[in-house]
């Protein structure tokens, strides 16, 4: 899938991340996942602060990892997170890589969906708060 809009963001591991063998626990990646999930809605201008205040949550309904190959202390790895869904849901794609060699350490996705928060009921159509936001990448995406 062809992704929309996409962030890199650099992480080296840090000790308290890894267990006894030094290597990076398997949770943690997903720790990593939200970070540059963060970095990705700020650039899209709809974080997570600008979803509360548009009355919207939009929890994680289905994620998938796939541990490729392990991570070390002190290694230097890099996360991207790829917009490539958005008109019925969120999905955003991820791959970590190590800095040095490029080698992929993992990969994923997860999915959101718009829950409104005055009913508690989960959307079946993206909000227009949303839908403007993207309407707004994809007429920068077209100049």
């Amino acid at each position: 899938m062809k992704s929309l809009l996409s962030v890199d963001i650099e992480i080296q591991i840090p000790f308290h991340d890894v267990d006894s063998m030094g290597i990076t626990w398997h949770g943690n990646y997903l720790r990593y996942f939200e970070i540059a999930r963060c970095k990705l809605l700020d650039e899209l201008g709809y974080n997570y602060r600008q979803m509360q205040a548009s009355n919207y949550a939009w929890p994680i309904i289905d994620l998938q990892i796939k541990y490729v190959k392990a991570s070390t202390f002190e290694q230097k790895i890099t996360v991207r997170a790829e917009l490539v869904e958005w008109e019925n849901r969120l999905k955003i794609n991820y791959q970590i890589r190590d800095i040095e060699t490029g080698a992929r350490i993992t990969k994923g996705y997860t999915i959101q969906a718009a829950v409104d928060m005055a009913t508690q009921e989960l959307c079946f159509v993206t909000p227009d708060v949303f839908r403007d936001k993207i309407a707004t990448l994809l007429a920068k995406v077209e100049d």
